[in-house]
């Protein structure tokens, strides 16, 4: 260290000889480049960079008159993208260049729609079409819709001062205010005193000379006088007259009622009706099996069968709703042929219902009309009608309200009538689609509806609140629901080609151990039931096919392929344990064993 003092002290005098070099920093101003005592001497250089040197004056030209020149050439017509803002005038120059000696473009591509060439559309309102095409035409001048001035004849523009063929000129606005002064002073020079509530009255003569340029001058609004006694008499019949077409059209169509009875006679030797069930008729057999062939089949409708129901308790007739407008009963165990038809209703009939004892029925028509018919006579002994389309037709089951009718109508309504009195009881308004089924549970004391709204509603007889309300977003809408032979559950043959159970205890739930599916009914009302037993469960197809499913186990027992059309209606015998009848769009009602 101390060698390398001396060599700075010696550094230190050279330094003082040279008159060039500057005095030596001072304690007052330090170097703060300068080294320590105890540190080497620092030497700044000058920094250098190793790349070439470039002039950027030439690319920035080059960059301007690229963008430049992109500003400025004509856009390609051919061109989907474009990667800069055109101006408008390059979006409207014409396709430049020569044509292409083969390729055609242009008019000649196609793109004439003029004998004349190409004319593009105008957006003009017809009004103003019509009124400067007029004008042009009447004083040789007319409004350019693309500029803001005139074509035609200006001196004539200038000498009617710029008038339409709709504009008054003004020489014709002065002529009318002279003739208008012209008629109030011939009115005042008469002298008579114009009575002002008079004058405002349209029906007084006052206005009527006043205002005798009006539309409605000389007519006067027809004050009606007393009528004679004949003229009365003939306003009440016109009255009555339309007040029962209005009627008419409000209740339904009316029909005029026929039977035809088929057989050989209504009774027999010992007095016994036809529809009296055979002393015999009982079940043999508790256990019930699926059938296996078609044993007959009924033929008669010259339509599609929509509804089939067995007679009640002992099976031994078959009423068939057509729709061909017909009702029609036929024998199961004799003859096998049909016993009456029932015509009554103007159109396709929708469904039918038994009363208890079978004595008599209900059929509801797509002509508004539900009809309670006595079954022996096939005399119409009601007709009810809302003037919508009843869906549903049922009878409370209760022996001692047998007198109660209830019907799922179009207007998403449930209307209680009492046969007897033939007054509308109630209604139950809640759902927010057409009635496609009402089904009784719980002794009778409730009952089920679906509806197109694909919901369940379950109402307390008598009382027009729905107890409950099952609606899922995965329901469909169910057009057949069918009771267990236990009470305990309804089959309801949902749309989406599956038939869900549902409990008919107190919360209605949806049994999700039970389904049976594999048959298509999208779209078809087809109608689900069980056998007496319980033990199978049946249902129609859109295909034409009956399918049978065990209920335990919920598998296909068995298809049967019953007809050419839809298989619309499927019933069990309620004796006969083997025996089924189904019903389809072909017309034909067959027996199957």
């Amino acid at each position: 260290m101390d060698l390398l003092q001396s060599y700075r002290n010696s550094d230190m005098e050279e330094d003082k000889d040279d008159d060039a070099s500057p005095p030596p920093p001072t304690n007052s101003d330090p170097d703060p480049d300068a080294s320590p005592d105890s540190s080497p001497v620092r030497i700044s250089l000058p920094s250098k960079s190793a790349a070439p040197k470039v002039d950027d004056t030439m690319l920035s030209l080059t960059v301007s008159g690229k963008a430049h020149s992109v500003a400025h050439k004509p856009i390609d017509p051919t061109q989907h993208l474009v990667s800069f803002n055109p101006t408008y005038d390059q979006l409207w120059a014409p396709i430049a260049g020569p044509s292409h000696p083969y390729a055609k473009d242009g008019l000649a591509q196609g793109l004439r729609n003029h004998k004349l060439g190409f004319v593009e559309d105008a957006n003009i309102g017809s009004f103003v079409f019509d009124e400067q095409y007029n004008t042009f035409y009447k004083f040789g001048y007319a409004a350019d819709p693309s500029k803001n001035s005139y074509v035609g004849d200006v001196e004539g523009f200038k000498n009617n001062d710029g008038i339409s063929v709709y504009n008054i000129p003004q020489h014709e606005q002065k002529k009318r205010k002279l003739e208008k002064k012209k008629e109030m002073l011939e009115e005042n020079e008469g002298g008579d005193q114009v009575d002002a509530v008079e004058l405002e009255n349209p029906a007084s003569d006052t206005w009527l000379m006043k205002n005798r340029k009006s539309p409605w001058a000389g007519k006067k609004d027809w004050v009606q006088e007393n009528l004679t006694e004949e003229q009365k008499k003939y306003a009440e019949e016109h009255a009555k007259k339309k007040a029962e077409k209005d009627g008419e059209k409000e209740k339904g169509e009316a029909f005029v009622d026929k039977t035809t009875f088929h057989g050989k006679e209504e009774k027999d030797y010992q007095g016994r009706s036809w529809i009296a069930p055979p002393k015999d008729a009982k079940a043999s057999n508790d256990h019930c099996y699926i059938p296996k062939r078609l044993v007959h089949t009924w033929s008669g409708h010259t339509k599609g069968v929509s509804a089939i129901r067995f007679f009640p308790n002992h099976g031994h007739l078959i009423l068939s709703a057509g729709m061909d407008t017909k009702v029609k009963i036929w024998d199961v165990f004799n003859s096998g042929k049909c016993m009456r038809t029932y015509m009554g209703h103007g159109k396709a009939v929708r469904d039918i219902w038994f009363s208890n004892d079978g004595s008599k029925f209900l059929s509801a028509g797509y002509d508004k009309n539900i009809k309670y018919w006595d079954t022996e006579t096939g005399q119409v002994i009601s007709t009810f009608s809302t003037g919508k389309i009843p869906y549903v037709v049922r009878l409370n089951p209760d022996e001692d309200k047998q007198n109660v009718l209830l019907a799922g109508m179009s207007d998403k309504k449930i209307v209680q009538w009492d046969i007897n009195s033939g007054q509308i009881t109630q209604e139950y308004d809640q759902h927010l689609g057409a009635v496609n089924t009402i089904t009784f549970v719980d002794n009778n004391r409730r009952f089920v509806t679906s509806s197109d709204d694909k919901s369940l509603r379950v109402w307390e007889y008598g009382i027009p609140v729905v107890i409950k309300y099952i609606s899922e977003p995965h329901m469909h809408s169910m057009p057949s629901i069918s009771l267990h032979p236990n009470s305990n559950w309804l089959a309801c043959q949902s749309l989406d080609n599956q038939i869900l159970i549902y409990s008919t205890r107190e919360r209605f739930q949806l049994n999700k151990k039970k389904r049976f599916a594999g048959h298509i009914v999208a779209g078809y009302a087809c109608q689900v039931n069980f056998s007496p037993d319980g033990r199978f469960v049946m249902s129609g197809d859109g295909e034409g096919r009956c399918w049978f499913w065990d209920w335990k186990s919920c598998k296909v027992f068995r298809t049967l392929k019953c007809h050419d059309g839809v298989c619309i209606g499927a019933a069990w015998h309620p004796l006969e344990q083997s025996k089924v009848a189904t019903c389809g769009w072909d017309g034909l009602i067959k027996y199957w064993d």
